[in-house]
């Protein structure tokens, strides 16, 4: 096992790897707050951090150190690097608004204003309610224009024009989305939203949707992921409630398991059989049944499409919030 594990905490980027099994606190992110962490999927060694306070900060090294990559002073909340081109990363800030660089960084464009979009009116988060922030982006694994962009909370926008024009929420899509995975198939793009209204299924893009939930027991979801080599096989995380998916020590957070069209079912090996831990990060890993998990824990690993876990990397301290998880290979 030679992958390496980034987590980014409220305080800082942690960083796991096989030797030792021990965490390293990064350099280069002193008070910036990350709030995000998406590996690059063209470059070995390379990922991007949000902060809140500092901007997007790159890393090389895999996560030893950190380096200032521009939009400096704009409270970002989350990042994503294009699948299908090189240098191409998107961003999205508080109050709500996506930015574009195609140099990998270098310089950064505002797309076209969300606050255009009919149902902005309504955005707010709850916490916060006199602001917004585009809290997910998820790009089309191999058209670059298509994006689709969660605005926590109110609206899953999105534009098929690299964010020229943007398209409102659809009656039925969901409302309150956290993550979300976008599948290209020959019948068309399945968008899957993990929401705190609740599961949802596009199988046109985001035109409609259906919320299966046959074998859900909680309607709070916090993060979702396919399987690299089965993509009908859908994990979802979720909590009874905000407070009890995120903050550590007042958690139920648990994980479920969904195989084409069928029932949910929870996972419980690996995980405590009553619920006590922060709703986990899902992301996928290289190979087919492949998924790592992050809770207060640490990290875990599956390898047989998400139906048992083993912890692999432990916490030291424990941190209180997760905000991103990112695999390096």
């Amino acid at each position: 096992m030679n992958e390496i594990a980034l987590v980014a905490t409220g305080e800082t980027v942690v960083r796991f790897d096989a030797e030792g099994g021990r965490t390293r606190p990064a350099s280069g992110l002193d008070e910036q707050h990350p709030t995000g962490i998406a590996a690059d999927p063209h470059t070995p060694g390379r990922a991007w951090c949000c902060t809140r306070h500092g901007g997007v900060f790159r890393t090389d090294d895999t996560g030893r150190s950190w380096v200032p990559s521009g939009l400096e002073g704009v409270a970002l909340m989350s990042l994503v690097f294009s699948p299908s081109r090189p240098d191409l990363i998107w961003a999205g800030s508080e109050p709500s608004a996506v930015w574009r660089s195609d140099d990998g960084g270098r310089t950064w464009d505002a797309t076209s204003r969300l606050e255009a979009l009919p149902s902005s009116s309504g955005w707010a988060f709850p916490p916060r309610p006199e602001t917004h922030h585009v809290r997910w982006i998820g790009c089309h694994p191999s058209d670059e224009r298509k994006l689709w962009v969660a605005i926590e909370a109110g609206a899953l926008v999105r534009s098929d024009d690299g964010g020229v024009t943007w398209r409102d929420r659809v009656p039925g899509g969901p409302y309150d989305t956290h993550e979300l995975v976008v599948t290209a198939t020959e019948e068309g793009d399945v968008v899957r939203s993990a929401a705190g209204d609740g599961y949802h299924e596009s199988r046109d893009g985001g035109d409609s949707w259906v919320s299966p939930r046959e074998g859900l027991e909680i309607t709070y979801l916090r993060s979702v992921a396919t399987d690299p080599g089965d993509p009908r096989t859908v994990l979802v995380s979720g909590a009874t409630g905000p407070r009890s998916a995120y903050v550590r020590g007042r958690s139920d957070g648990r994980v479920y398991r969904r195989e084409g069209r069928g029932a949910w079912v929870r996972v419980e090996e690996g995980w405590p059989s009553e619920p006590s831990t922060i709703a986990p990060l899902l992301v996928p890993g290289r190979h087919g049944g492949e998924f790592y998990a992050a809770d207060e824990r640490g990290v875990h690993r599956s390898s047989d499409g998400g139906r048992t876990w083993k912890q692999v990397w432990s916490f030291s301290p424990i941190p209180t919030h997760l905000r991103g998880l990112a695999i390096l290979f």
